[in-house]
């Protein structure tokens, strides 16, 4: 249980329970913001403390003292934004965004304390006389980039400029996030026919009815809409009018003109971005952002992007008139609309295959896959071993907690994995940290995985599809990321890498989950035990080695729409003032303006660049990609799921964070730079680029 002194926070308390698990039972909402409002008063003392030392700095009594300043701002932190993620409800909201601007304000305070930065600016200036350790030099640089970037070089109306627009970003990026979930929560689709869901299996359905009920509907069927603009439901519903349904509402979120729209909230993030570029002196928010990345510039991202661009959309037209014609040749009638074009292409595939893929998520149960696929691969790579803990309590009923041990039984860390979608969940999946891993705070990593996979009936199994199974396992790439990190500083532990860098080690992990030897493990039918056909495990290889030029131009697509809002000047933003206009225009020049085919994401509900981290950085999954398919390669040729492969990927990778400079980390690791045929080779693109 946590600490029992009664005037200690429970946000702040040191917990007993196994590696400062946060004993949340303990914790109200209301304890939130008082821990809040305490840890920031703790560490601007500790930052005066810092500025206001009168020996000459160093790096220990400057900047390792301030990376290990505000602990107990990084306990309540890491409490908070793993619930207001996964588990929010309308107090939390208010706290998120009560929290977005006070804790914008207590980093700007830190980041433009005159005092701090001069000796900042010290020891970076003497940096190459100071016989730094590639950590601490990497650490005494970021430190120095940080301040700078926050505003501590400008002159005083400058500073308060930037506190100005940082304050308002982090209110409106805060919003934006909760308005995409309501409005997505608002947009399902109520089926009174059930006629209407012919195609869906008998689970789906009984999930629709039941999300009808619990949104306080007496009859019908509810169609939940996930994040992206495709939805999944739409390969398998056979109803043309219903499929249209599903669709409009998904692109037509945050702009319906109600409560929840974010247009202007776009406009307006977007016109803050170009001003703070332009106070620092950058072009645009995209210099800005990509400065700090491993791509050496926005005209590099540019050449990748057009590469791809013209191979995917020359793929693209084929793939749509192979599919027109089979629609046809099936009776669809006048042509196929964008509502239509993943259900054909499901089913233009299917008809291609000898095997059908239908039977294959009987092969797929969710905790089968979890300890006999996900668990089993990291202990042939990586030799570790998870012990399910259900005497430990998470957030949510829920979310399970599982012990993680190396290969000589040492605790290492603890594993949570939220898998199931609720209301008060936003859509996707992704990876948070609860503590971060850290040798000088002797600090082991508590890691959580979040998707949103449907709940099953009690006493009925999950079945995961291919794309689900894929997510389940690029997710716990980001785990093992943070749960074999070995750094000392924890701003440098686990997934604390460039964006560009951060989904690569999660993609490299997808390479597994068809894997002949992992998914040999864990595919047997989950009623009879039965082990998967190999006809049917070849086949879903074949699927899903076969990458749609649909999916990749859906992609690009939103790539090309973020770097368009984000290559704006101060003066082109602020002549921005339709946004549908902006995007139709953004995606023509871009090359892949096809009605067909929208973005993957709209900007109305483009959560990862106008709520997210991941502005003028969508392309990140894409330059990580490069890496991760010459990785892949690489294992393959190395023998594949082999323990000394996994140990040479975790020691020049994994477990580095940002000690070290992650590009020459893989290039040590391949032998050489990372080339881009292989990419093209994955997504079927190599005949169209030569």
């Amino acid at each position: 249980m946590a600490s029992a002194e009664s005037n200690v926070n429970p946000v702040l308390a040191q917990s007993d329970l196994p590696h400062g698990l946060p004993d949340f039972a303990s914790i109200s909402d209301d304890d939130f913001l008082p821990a809040f409002a305490a840890a920031t008063a703790t560490q601007l003392g500790e930052v005066s403390a810092i500025a206001d030392n009168p020996e000459p700095p160093t790096f220990a009594n400057t900047i390792e003292a301030l990376e290990l300043s505000g602990r107990d701002l990084a306990r309540a932190a890491g409490v908070f934004f793993n619930l207001v993620g996964p588990d929010t409800n309308p107090r939390r909201n208010e706290i998120s965004q009560e929290l977005s601007t006070l804790l914008t304000d207590h980093a700007n305070t830190i980041a433009m304390n005159q005092g701090l930065f001069q000796r900042i600016s010290t020891l970076h200036d003497a940096a190459d006389t100071l016989d730094l350790t590639e950590d601490r030099r990497r650490l005494l640089d970021t430190r120095y980039r940080e301040a700078v970037r926050a505003g501590a070089g400008l002159d005083d109306a400058g500073q308060q400029e930037m506190r100005t627009i940082s304050s308002r970003l982090a209110y409106l990026t805060t919003t934006f996030s909760q308005r995409i979930l309501d409005d997505t929560n608002a947009s399902a689709v109520l089926v009174d026919d059930a006629e209407a869901l012919d195609g869906l299996g008998a689970a789906e359905i009984a999930a629709a009815r039941r999300a009808a009920a619990e949104a306080g509907h007496d009859t019908g069927h509810l169609i939940t809409l996930e994040l992206p603009t495709s939805q999944s439901v739409l390969t398998e519903l056979n109803d043309p009018a219903t499929r249209r349904r599903v669709f409009d509402a998904s692109v037509h979120r945050c702009s319906r003109d109600n409560e929840f729209d974010t247009r202007e909230m776009v406009l307006e993030i977007v016109r803050l971005r170009a001003r703070r570029a332009e106070l620092l002196g950058y072009r645009d928010h995209a210099e800005y952002v990509i400065a700090e990345q491993t791509a050496p510039s926005p005209a590099a991202v540019d050449e990748l992007l057009g590469e791809l661009i013209g191979s995917a959309m020359r793929a693209g037209e084929r793939e749509l008139a192979a599919i027109s014609e089979f629609a046809g040749s099936q009776g669809a009638g006048a042509g196929i609309g964008a509502a239509d074009v993943t259900y054909w292409l499901t089913r233009q595939r299917r008809s291609q295959s000898e095997v059908s893929l239908e039977a294959f998520t009987d092969y797929c149960e969710l905790d089968t896959v979890i300890t006999d696929g996900v668990f089993y691969a990291a202990g042939a790579l990586y030799g570790l071993s998870f012990t399910e803990r259900p005497d430990l309590h998470a957030y949510h009923p829920d979310v399970r907690v599982w012990e993680v041990f190396d290969e000589a039984g040492t605790s290492i860390g603890l594993f949570l994995g939220d898998y199931f979608a609720r209301p008060s969940k936003r859509g996707g999946a992704w990876m948070n940290n609860i503590v971060d891993q850290s040798a000088v705070l002797a600090t082991a990593p508590i890691i959580v995985n979040v998707l949103n996979l449907t709940k099953p009936d009690a006493g009925e199994p999950c079945l995961l599809s291919i794309d689900q199974l894929t997510t389940l396992f690029h997710e716990f790439g980001h785990a093992l990321h943070g749960l074999l990190s070995a750094v000392a500083y924890p701003s440098q532990s686990g997934t604390s890498v460039p964006r560009d860098f951060v989904e690569f080690p999660s993609q490299v992990n997808e390479m597994w989950a068809l894997h002949p030897q992992v998914l040999a493990h864990y595919a047997r039918h989950h009623e009879t035990g039965a082990p998967i056909p190999a006809e049917l495990a070849e086949a879903a290889r074949a699927n899903a080695g076969a990458d749609t030029a649909h999916g990749t131009i859906e992609y690009l697509a939103a790539s090309a729409l973020d770097l368009a809002w984000h290559r704006l000047s101060t003066e082109a933003a602020a002549a921005v003032t339709d946004v549908e206009a902006f995007e139709a225009d953004a995606l023509r020049t871009a090359g892949v303006g096809t009605e067909l085919i929208p973005p993957r994401y709209r900007s109305a509900y483009f959560n990862h660049i106008f709520g997210g981290g991941y502005s003028a950085g969508y392309y990140s999954y894409i330059w990580s990609e490069v890496l991760d398919a010459e990785t892949e390669q690489w294992f393959l040729a190395e023998g594949g799921l082999r323990r000394d492969s996994g140990r040479r990927f975790a020691e020049s990778t994994l477990s580095r964070g940002d000690s070290v400079d992650p590009l020459v980390a893989h290039e040590k690791l391949i032998g050489r730079k990372a080339g881009i045929e292989p990419l093209m080779r994955r997504r079927g693109l190599v005949e169209a680029h030569g």
